[in-house]
């Protein structure tokens, strides 16, 4: 297992993936305001590259390939996002990409890996193992395996979303982060960390599946079966092993939302903010809403993690 990145390592990242990257907008709603009693900013990665911030991450993991792991082509796993953003990051650098994928995952996000030329492989995500199919993969065709959170490359890169938060925003009190596999959390603390260290860390997963929360408490990695939520980007059945070394040494406080308060933040975005977001990327505000009474007065930051979803299912959620 490599060493955990650092923020040096953040650092170099933000300079490897500006060219390619959007610097997303960090967004502000009056009537959100309102109801929280605080000021909240909210980094809108659903208007990043693909609509997530796992771009950031991926692209920063393969421009680092050597030129015959080029040739030879990547394999990555997951349930959407990070697909896209291999498959995206894959195309721009002329590199083959195999993208391991559940049968159930998002149509969406299906068609936009495939659009980006990525080579989707499927799988039942309650009866097979998605990892051990990618390392199969990598040991029989010579790929270079790029997993979505446990690689420090692609958790340098995902925290220079939060660099950028701090560089506009400047201090916070606070933080909310969706959490899964930990790799936006852990590249996430790795910023606060350097930019903001008296800034409170909030880590947010689904009620259905709260490992993340578990492992903190318990000094080890606890593993799941896969979660049953909406959320789908935090369907995770563990944390990774770099970014459990990492979230020990930052101890944020973890928090969980419900399927129904993920819904409703979906109809807050929607209704107030006139932006589309999709359930994972909800979790932070799904979260900051229950502790509205505890923040009050406060500068808040709020990462919004993506914004795909299929219009039908965005519209049967929020029409409940």
């Amino acid at each position: 297992m490599s060493a955990p990145p650092t923020y040096q390592d953040v650092l170099d990242a933000a300079g490897r993936i500006a060219p390619h990257a959007h610097r997303t907008p960090v967004l502000h709603s009056r009537l959100i305001d309102a109801e929280l009693g605080a000021q909240v900013l909210f980094k809108c990665e659903n208007f990043q590259r693909m609509g997530a911030f796992k771009f950031r991450g991926a692209y920063n993991a393969l421009c680092r390939l050597s030129a015959a792991q080029r040739r030879a082509g990547v394999v990555a796993y997951s349930s959407g996002n990070h697909a896209q953003a291999v498959a995206l990051a894959a195309q721009l650098l002329d590199i083959p990409a195999t993208i391991v994928m559940p049968h159930d995952a998002p149509a969406a996000k299906v068609a936009a890996t495939r659009g980006y030329g990525g080579h989707i492989i499927s799988y039942d995500r309650y009866t097979e193992d998605r990892e051990e199919i990618a390392r199969t993969l990598t040991a029989e065709r010579g790929l270079a395996l790029i997993p979505p959170f446990d690689h420090p490359h692609v958790i340098a890169g995902q925290g220079t979303a939060a660099k950028e938060l701090f560089e506009e925003a400047g201090e916070l009190d606070a933080l909310f982060v969706p959490l899964g596999g930990g790799g936006l959390l852990s590249g996430t603390a790795l910023a606060a960390g350097a930019l903001a260290p008296r800034c409170t860390l909030y880590g947010v997963e689904p009620e259905a599946g709260d490992d993340g929360r578990r492992s903190l408490r318990e000094g080890r990695i606890v593993r799941i079966d896969i979660p049953r939520t909406i959320a789908d980007g935090a369907q995770t059945e563990h944390l990774g092993t770099l970014p459990f070394t990492l979230l020990r040494r930052a101890a944020p406080e973890i928090l969980t939302a419900t399927d129904a308060q993920l819904i409703e933040a979906m109809r807050m975005f929607f209704t107030l903010m006139k932006i589309v977001v999709e359930p994972t990327g909800c979790l932070g505000l799904a979260a900051l809403r229950t502790m509205a009474g505890q923040l009050r007065g406060r500068r808040v930051g709020v990462l919004v993690s993506g914004g795909n979803i299929d219009p039908a299912r965005f519209a049967a959620l929020t029409a409940r």
